[in-house]
């Protein structure tokens, strides 16, 4: 699909800006937030499909990741990047948008729906880690971050662009398994210039990748202790999910699911990036009003 006009936007945040890219539709807004490693352009193949659909589509990099500004003295974390969501909710006048969460965004889609309900429809929600679940796994390369006592490695790996650039290649091409092959090659495409341009590219996303992921064990702690307000949630939640993504498994859906009032389940034949293997489909059920409460196997 042909690239689609926007507006671009850099909008103020303490210590830096915030890049956006704003889609022109109809409301409310999907609001797209991406994880690590990567950024806003992991969604390019699904925006042209939720367009078309008539809606209107925001995106943005949080603060130290893509376009955003990638100040060093910034204090990175996963409550700044609930903050990025709310700044540019507020100055765009979003009013009431759809927070679409994935990767480790999923905790910034949640969180903002708990704290901003003022500002929340729908909530999507994306292969993501939130709360703590007796089969949870995390990746590989989170794990190595996140772990106190490797944390002397883990510093000294982001010292290094080439080995870090290993860490991370290892943990992409992991991810590839379960895919076709036509989705294997693209999806390597895809996420490995994604990868580059975030990290081996100056200034670089490292600081704020270390910061979040050394985070990450204290923020899911911190979201199971709050499932008992997930559970109050009166809004309705998609879970789209990827069903072949090895390390957040659809396990990790189904627990979700448990947990919310008014839920749809989803399960797409797609790894972790779901947005890059079958991004019409994932727009179909996005944009589908009064789906199925739970899909296995897509459409």
């Amino acid at each position: 699909m042909e690239t689609l006009p926007f507006i671009e936007h850099h909008i103020p945040r303490d210590k830096g800006s915030i890049y956006v890219r704003d889609y022109a539709g109809a409301g409310p807004a999907f609001v797209l937030m991406h994880g690590f490693p990567d950024n806003l352009l992991i969604y390019s193949e699904l925006i042209p499909y939720l367009v078309a659909g008539g809606r209107r589509v925001v995106a943005f990099d949080f603060l130290g990741f893509g376009a955003s500004e990638k100040p060093t003295d910034a204090i990175y974390s996963f409550r700044q990047q609930l903050g990025d969501l709310l700044t540019v909710v507020e100055a765009l006048n979003l009013g009431k948008i759809v927070p679409v969460g994935h990767d480790s965004s999923g905790m910034a889609a949640m969180d903002f729906a708990l704290d901003y309900p003022q500002y929340v429809d729908s909530l999507c929600i994306l292969n993501c880690i939130y709360s703590q679940t007796p089969t949870l796994r995390y990746p590989a390369f989170i794990e190595l971050f996140a772990n106190d006592s490797l944390k002397d490695f883990g510093r000294a790996l982001l010292q290094s662009p080439e080995q870090f650039g290993w860490v991370l290649y290892f943990q992409r091409d992991h991810f590839l398994q379960g895919l076709t092959d036509k989705q294997k090659i693209h999806n390597k495409e895809v996420i490995g210039t994604i990868i580059d341009n975030n990290f081996r590219q100056q200034p670089s996303a490292g600081p704020a990748f270390a910061q979040l992921t050394s985070q990450f064990n204290d923020a899911v702690a911190r979201n199971t202790r709050r499932l008992y307000e997930v559970e109050a949630l009166d809004i309705p939640v998609k879970i789209i999910w990827g069903e072949n993504d090895p390390d957040l498994h659809t396990q990790l859906a189904e627990n979700l699911h448990a947990h919310l009032k008014h839920p749809e389940l989803h399960f797409v034949a797609a790894g972790h990036w779901l947005m890059i293997d079958v991004p019409e489909q994932l727009a179909h059920l996005m944009l589908t009003q009064g789906a199925p409460r739970l899909v296995k196997g897509g459409l």
